[in-house]
């Protein structure tokens, strides 16, 4: 086991996303997961039924006595549905040494529609956490809402990206998920390092609850264990394609992937 990566996020009862999910990529990652919950949901795969928030101050001392003992390689964000948590979480990550990388994932609706971020949340989002961010992991509905474009292409993509740079994060990656044909194409964009375009094989599923927050998380290993920002993206989405092809088909809505496939990693 190596790389530790401290999560801070929701809940999700129904195991697919959230917590449960990040867990769960991590660990078959090889890495070693902590956790501070920002909110309990009461959710399965058709939808979120209810939330409960956990307040600011006890989610920054889940993640000050963490730090304090174990340390952390790497640390990936997920919901954090208002502003006063978002200002809390960024509090906690100006202690941190300016060199531990900081996946940020703006989980604003789940993939049943749900809204998981409050309006006035947005701002904050924007203005405090992604500044601090080694990479911001949005899809294409969190960037349209990030940027106000309207995004249908790749050229689309490139635009937004550029936008979300500005918002001070080192890099994007921005998912395509949403956009239409045979490919998943998403874009990593840095400034230090120019854009790379990733396609893979879409999977005509209805099971991909949790694939944003597996995603991220898998992609927060690889940098704690001390991968390069492209390989730690190359070897997540390599994971989660393999979680979605061999998903179990739970729920009877937007499903749960598997997590615990045997994954190889690809030979260079």
């Amino acid at each position: 086991m190596r790389g530790r990566v401290l999560i801070v996020a929701g809940s999700d009862s129904g195991g697919g996303a959230g917590i449960q999910a990040d867990i769960k990529a991590v660990t078959a990652l090889g890495g070693f997961a902590m956790t501070a919950i920002t909110a309990l949901t009461a959710q399965n795969t058709r939808g979120v039924f209810g939330v409960v928030g956990v307040a600011p101050d006890f989610i920054r001392q889940q993640m000050r006595v963490v730090l304090d003992d174990i340390g952390t390689d790497a640390v990936k964000t997920g919901m954090l549905h208002t502003a006063e948590v978002i200002e809390a979480v960024v509090a906690e990550l100006e202690t941190l040494d300016p060199k531990i990388p900081v996946v940020v994932d703006p989980v604003m609706v789940a993939t049943s529609g749900d809204a998981l971020l409050d309006a006035g949340a947005e701002e904050a989002l924007a203005k405090r956490l992604a500044p601090r961010a080694a990479l911001l992991t949005p899809n294409i509905p969190e960037a349209t809402r990030l940027t106000g474009m309207t995004i249908e292409n790749l050229d689309d993509m490139r635009r937004a990206a550029d936008k979300l740079l500005a918002l001070g994060p080192r890099a994007v990656l921005l998912k395509g998920g949403h956009l239409s044909g045979p490919a998943m194409t998403d874009l990593l964009v840095s400034a230090r390092d120019g854009e790379e375009v990733f396609e893979s094989p879409r999977i005509e599923t209805r099971h991909t609850h949790g694939t944003g927050c597996t995603l991220a998380s898998a992609i927060a290993a690889g940098l704690a264990q001390g991968m390069k920002l492209r390989d730690a993206v190359a070897r997540a989405r390599d994971y989660l394609h393999e979680a979605i092809r061999t998903a179990p088909g739970y729920g009877q809505g937007h499903g749960p992937v598997n997590h615990a496939h045997t994954f190889e990693e690809p030979q260079s």
